[in-house]
């Protein structure tokens, strides 16, 4: 599986960006997709997942309220649109594919887009 991640950006606290990753490859769409992010000085994290049917969603405490992920299979997509933004939410933000649904690895990652939220 191949995850082209795009959407990052520099925006003000406050402000939104959505994110976007295409998947590509066999059976892509039957993987839950998902998005990490790693600010400076820091690990990797996990932000937000979805299952492969759309059905079940997992987010990280840090953005629930704030974020929304969402897919469309038809197009082999999975969006995270992100709200509310914080300083704090600089990182870089990688897309992630894994074959279950998980908050803490993946099997496949993309190449990472960076979100800078300025104060």
């Amino acid at each position: 599986v191949q995850l082209q991640a795009s959407g990052g950006g520099l925006v003000q606290a406050g402000g939104s960006l959505r994110l976007s990753c295409t998947a590509s490859g066999r059976t892509s769409s039957r993987y839950a997709l998902g998005w990490f992010r790693q600010g400076p000085g820091r690990e990797r994290e996990f932000v937000a997942a979805i299952s492969w049917n759309g059905g079940a969603e997992r987010y990280a405490d840090s953005v629930k309220g704030r974020f929304t992920i969402s897919r469309d299979n038809a197009k082999n997509t999975v969006y995270l649109q992100m709200n509310s933004l914080k300083p704090d939410d600089t990182a870089v933000y990688y897309c992630a594919a894994s074959t279950v649904l998980s908050t803490t690895r993946s099997d496949y990652w993309g190449q990472g887009t960076l979100v800078t939220v300025s104060s």
